[in-house]
């Protein structure tokens, strides 16, 4: 009985074990292959209980935000100049590997603690920049996935802009090594050794063809440096602002508006066309970061630099030829309500595109020079506070209310912007370029039709602009051409004799800064009908008269309140800018003594004509029409050196 027991107890043991045993191969394929309870779908096992697989994968989507989000608030607060709580900053160890070389546009800007001491005004260098990552906006980052992308581009932007303030700010340093006098004394160039060795250049963004122009100035506008800084990021008033440098421009994407209501921290990309008014000169288009940076109470500065996000990274300056390195302004308020501003003009682009005669204008930085902003934003400004002075100029006695100057003002920067356009045969305006084989190669005849654009006669419009060289100074041109007295020696709409301003709205403290209204003295003009609205100003940097024909009628609506743009203008005019003295030394002949009021300054002449040449849009442009406007800028260009004594 005992061995029968025992053989029973070994069955039902043996029983129990093959029942655990597909209970342990169940229990195994059960983990294998999990089911939650509460959805239905697969789970996994995390070492403390069964997770759904949604749930699992948005755990681990958290921690890789949670990562994220401390690297950018690391990031934020280097680039608002904070200093970073060493709890925020990234753990990842190759962060502490990297070095201080930072790729931005091309270069490296080397900031080593040596080379960001001494800094102007007491403007101190970006906290953290000497553990900036190595970032070129000109390849997309490597690691880049999907809806990860935009965060890494921006994330590199940021890094941008920050190495292109620290550059800015030394390059504005007062007594740089970075900049040297000219023999005269009269300007500074860049010294690119000096630069090379602090901003080391990217060999293979180096070419034979690329071009590199540099300046700086420095100079006092009369106002504060927070109403600079509205102009400079408002796209509309900075291309208002910089009428004959910014041909069109547009903000594509606001990154950061600010903090505390105010700049500081502003950071977006933009597109510009820049321009020089010369048919010879190819617009610049760029697209580019603007970084704006407060560095104490009253010191601000602002900070352009290209991004190559959509171009080509073979191509040295992209598809516009031409790159923007870290440009801008470093502003600094002074006690009586004025700004010390230090400009920055610093670029590269294809000389390969340029005409000849512009060479030598371009290279010395003259083209797009630092003098030639400040200029334009010391004009602005002039011309405001003058039009909201109590004890404004009625020079002309005309008793014109504020509202009919106003209504002038805008109509003269139509014209002028209208003007811009047809010398540079800007893309705003729709301009074709006619290709004609009879034609002078310094001579571009463009054309548009105009079926109802409102402030433009309705029809087929022609215009032919050419720049030539003349062995005088700028400001001697201008005179002449100005002086109403003698524009029957080269304006045909003159008609012969002498013109009279019957209307003057100054824009500035001096007189030749102005909008004014001509008219041809009576004894000598058939249609009294007609005056002339001209804008007229110069200064160190060049000078420009443009004009257009208005029907008198018309402009006394303007005056009493009417509507500016409902104005018909076809402008026509001059743009003069002052040569280079190594330019003029390659022109001048010496066997030969310039006459007249010639003198060895000399400068670059552009004029340009717009004419109506057929009232109806569908008709057909003849060669006759070609013909009468290109003999109309020849004739107007030989009279000017006749009446100046040139031959």
């Amino acid at each position: 009985m005992k061995t029968q027991m025992e053989r029973h107890e070994n069955i039902m043991l043996r029983d129990d074990n093959n029942r655990l045993r597909n209970e342990n191969d169940a229990m195994r394929s059960k983990l294998a292959n999990p089911i939650c309870g509460n959805c239905g779908g697969t789970a996994i096992f995390n070492g403390a209980g069964m997770v759904s697989y949604e749930e699992h994968q948005l755990r681990v989507e958290n921690a890789r935000l949670k990562e994220e989000v401390t690297r950018v608030r690391a990031l934020t607060d280097k680039f608002l100049g904070k200093q970073p709580p060493t709890a925020l900053l990234p753990s990842s160890p190759s962060r502490s590997n990297r070095g201080p070389e930072f790729s931005a546009q091309g270069h490296v800007p080397n900031v080593s603690t040596t080379a960001t001491a001494a800094l102007p005004m007491g403007i101190s260098s970006l906290d953290g920049m000497s553990n900036a990552s190595p970032v070129s906006p000109y390849a997309r980052p490597a690691v880049a996935m999907g809806r990860n992308q935009l965060s890494i581009e921006k994330s590199a932007y940021v890094e941008v802009a920050i190495a292109s303030m620290n550059e800015l700010i030394k390059m504005a340093e007062p007594n740089s090594c970075l900049w040297l006098r000219t023999l005269d004394g009269a300007k500074e160039v860049l010294n690119h050794e000096e630069y090379s060795r602090l901003f080391t250049p990217l060999a293979s963004a180096r070419h034979s063809e690329v071009v590199t122009e540099a300046s700086r100035e420095t100079s006092i506008v009369p106002i504060n440096s927070l109403a600079v800084i509205e102009i400079l990021m408002d796209v509309n008033r900075w291309v208002e602002t910089f009428p004959c440098i910014v041909a069109r421009s547009s903000t594509i994407e606001v990154m950061s508006s600010g903090i505390r209501g105010n700049r500081n921290g502003a950071l977006q990309v933009m597109h510009a066309e820049f321009q020089v008014l010369s048919p010879l000169v190819p617009l610049r288009q760029v697209r580019f970061l603007r970084f704006c940076k407060q560095h104490g109470e009253g010191m601000w500065a602002v900070v352009d630099v290209s991004v190559g996000m959509l171009q080509d990274s073979s191509d040295p300056c992209g598809s516009a030829n031409c790159r923007r390195l870290p440009s801008g302004c470093v502003l600094q308020d002074m006690p009586n309500g004025c700004s010390k501003v230090t400009w920055i003009e610093h670029s590269e682009y294809d000389g390969t595109a340029v005409h000849p005669l512009y060479h030598s204008f371009l290279i010395s930085g003259m083209g797009f020079s630092a003098q030639r902003w400040i200029a334009s934003l010391q004009r602005h400004c002039e011309c405001l506070l003058t039009f909201m002075s109590s004890t404004y100029p009625n020079e002309d006695g005309s008793g014109m209310n504020p509202s009919g100057r106003r209504n002038m003002l805008k109509l003269a920067q139509r014209m002028t912007d209208n003007f811009c356009s047809g010398v540079c045969a800007s893309p705003l305006h729709n301009w074709e370029v006619l290709h004609l084989g009879n034609m002078n190669g310094d001579v571009r005849v463009t054309t548009r039709k105009n079926a109802g654009r409102p402030g433009e006669p309705p029809g087929i419009v022609l215009s032919a602009a050419t720049s030539i060289w003349m062995p005088i100074a700028h400001e001697t041109v201008f005179n002449f051409v100005r002086n109403e007295q003698l524009r029957s020696e080269w304006d045909i709409l003159s008609h012969g004799g002498p013109m009279q301003e019957i209307v003057h709205v100054a824009k500035g403290p001096r007189r030749d800064n102005c909008v004014s209204l001509l008219r041809a003295n009576a004894l000598s003009a058939s249609d009294t009908s007609m005056v002339i609205l001209q804008e007229t100003w110069t200064d160190a940097s060049g000078s420009l008269i443009a004009y257009a024909p208005v029907d008198i009628t018309v402009i006394e609506s303007v005056m009493s309140g009417g509507d500016p743009n409902s104005v018909a203008l076809l402008p026509s005019g001059f743009a003069l800018l002052p040569d280079s003295p190594s330019h003029i030394d390659g022109l001048k002949n010496p066997d030969e003594s310039l006459i007249g009021t010639a003198d060895s300054r000399g400068c670059l002449m552009t004029i340009g004509f717009q004419i109506l040449v057929s009232s109806t849009p569908a008709a057909k442009l003849t060669s006759e029409s070609v013909e009468t406007v290109h003999n109309l800028l020849s004739r107007t260009i030989q009279r000017i050196k006749t009446s100046l004594q040139m031959s």
